[in-house]
């Protein structure tokens, strides 16, 4: 198989995407899976879309879905932003609008390659569930949820990335060395944001997914990536942040506390 760079919640950031892109091309890797949420809250949802189509595989997003039709359950702010998104993508530039919503529109809600499952939100609800890390004492819900995973789950929607185990624990990247290796236990893992992280770090957050037999080629010590085994690492990515920062601030339908929380990780 080929590496595997999986990304999610994009969110109209342009400079965080093409910085990501960037980053993912140093390396080699060609295959790219979006899990969801291109738009919504930032600046630049037209170049985003244009950037995501490139992808091998998308997946729609609650906001990508609230573009589509009527957003539900956003608050004020968000709301505004998805409706400031939507005239972005009626504007101007016809056959690329067209283009642009027929992508959306066609996007599925999840999707499974081998033993892995991909989804934005939940393998129960695969557009709007979030799995937040406390949920590890939430036993029911992560029981369910489990239930519907046959081997491996990723997901995105809270921003906030990191691996749960099927034994009720969650993992922060910092705390397993920005690196998992996938055993014989269920595990959900959430890849963090592109666009809007909110883990206490600016910086963009992805994963890469290691085939049994590959190593990485981006500085890590392949020791770390037992053989026979799938592998995934946890990247973070820095980008011009003040110039998406400005953007926002510059657009009147789009909260300048948008802009705001992308230097706090929040």
């Amino acid at each position: 198989m080929s590496l595997k760079a999986l990304i999610s919640d994009i969110h109209g950031n342009l400079e965080a995407l093409d910085a990501v892109l960037a980053d993912i091309k140093q390396q080699g890797i060609v295959d790219i899976y979006c899990l969801g949420d291109i738009v919504g809250y930032g600046p630049n949802p037209r170049e985003c879309i244009d950037r995501i189509m490139g992808c091998k595989m998308s997946l729609l997003g609650n906001h990508d879905q609230g573009a589509l039709f009527d957003p539900e359950g956003f608050n004020p702010g968000a709301e505004r932003a998805i409706f400031w998104t939507r005239d972005q993508l009626e504007k101007g530039d016809p056959k690329g609008n067209e283009r642009r919503w027929e992508f959306l529109g066609e996007l599925p809600r999840m999707f499974r390659d081998g033993p892995f499952l991909f989804v934005h939100g939940s393998a129960r609800n695969p557009l709007n569930e979030y799995v937040f890390p406390e949920d590890i004492y939430n036993q029911r819900k992560m029981e369910r949820i489990f239930q519907l995973v046959e081997k491996y789950c990723f997901q995105g929607h809270t921003h906030v990335p990191g691996v749960f185990t099927s034994s009720l624990k969650f993992f922060r990247p910092e705390d397993i060395d920005f690196r998992w290796t996938y055993d014989d236990e269920k595990v959900l893992v959430n890849v963090g944001s592109v666009g809007q992280p909110r883990n206490g770090d600016w910086r963009s957050s992805y994963c890469i997914l290691y085939g049994p037999d590959e190593k990485p080629t981006n500085g890590a010590n392949p020791a770390d990536f037992p053989p026979g085994k799938w592998n995934l690492q946890f990247r973070r990515v820095e980008y011009d942040i003040e110039t998406t920062v400005k953007k926002i601030y510059d657009i009147p339908d789009l909260d300048n506390f948008l802009g705001d929380r992308l230097r706090d990780g929040r």
